[in-house]
C-alpha cells in the first residue's frame, strides 16, 4: 500500500509544469519571487507538493501570492476566478454537517481543507487575494470564522460584487452550489 500523500513521478512532472506555467503567466502576483526556489522547496517536501496537487485537482488553480521572509515560506492561495468547483456545495464544519437533519452535503469546508493539508483563507487573506485580481464575481467562498460567530451557529463567507469585497454571514450548516472555499498553503 502506497503513501497517501505522495505523487508518482508522472504526477510530479505534471503539477510542476502546470505551476510553472501559471507562475510565469501571473508575475503580477509575485514580481520578485524566483520559480526555481519555490520548485526546490516543493521537491524537498512531498507532502506539500501533494497538497498543491489536491488544490489543483479540485479546481483551485494554486499560485504563489507572497513570501514570508521571517519563516522563509512561500505563500500559495487558490487563484481560480471562481470558488473552486470541486469544493462547492459544502457546509462550514463538522458540527454544522452533523446538525443537519436531512439533505446533508458530503463534507464540510474545514474537514476538506484539513484532508488536503491546507488552511481556509482568513478574511484578511481573502481581501489580500482580491488585491491581485477580481475573484468570486459569481460565487462565494467560506472564510475562517471567528469562534464568537461560530459559537452562535454562524459562519462567514466573502465574494466580490460591484467592484467591492463583501463579507456576509450565514448559518454554518447552509450550503449552496455557488459557495466553496479557498485555501492557503505555506511551503
Amino acid at each position: 500500500m502506497g503513501i497517501k500523500n505522495e505523487l508518482s513521478p508522472e504526477q510530479q512532472v505534471s503539477i510542476f509544469t502546470t505551476l510553472k506555467t501559471r507562475f510565469e503567466e501571473n508575475m503580477n502576483r509575485h514580481p520578485d519571487l524566483d520559480w526555481d526556489k519555490l520548485q526546490a522547496k516543493l521537491e524537498a517536501n512531498s507532502g506539500k507538493l501533494w497538497s498543491v496537487q489536491e488544490m489543483e485537482k479540485t479546481g483551485g488553480e494554486p499560485d504563489v501570492v507572497g513570501y514570508d521572509s521571517r519563516s522563509g515560506e512561500f505563500i500559495i492561495y487558490d487563484c481560480s476566478p471562481e470558488s473552486p468547483k470541486g469544493r462547492r456545495s459544502i457546509c462550514y464544519d463538522r458540527a454544522a454537517l452533523e446538525s443537519r437533519k436531512e439533505h446533508k452535503p458530503l463534507t464540510s469546508a474545514v474537514e476538506m481543507a484539513k484532508a488536503m493539508g491546507i488552511e481556509i483563507l482568513t478574511e484578511e487573506q481573502y481581501r489580500a487575494l482580491q488585491e491581485l485580481g477580481n475573484f468570486d464575481l459569481k460565487t462565494s467562498s467560506w472564510v475562517e470564522t471567528p469562534a464568537a460567530i461560530r459559537n452562535h451557529g454562524g459562519a462567514i463567507f466573502c465574494d466580490r460584487r460591484y467592484d467591492h469585497v463583501f463579507v456576509y454571514h450565514n448559518g454554518a450548516d447552509s450550503y449552496y452550489a455557488a459557495r466553496g472555499f479557498r485555501g492557503c498553503l505555506k511551503v
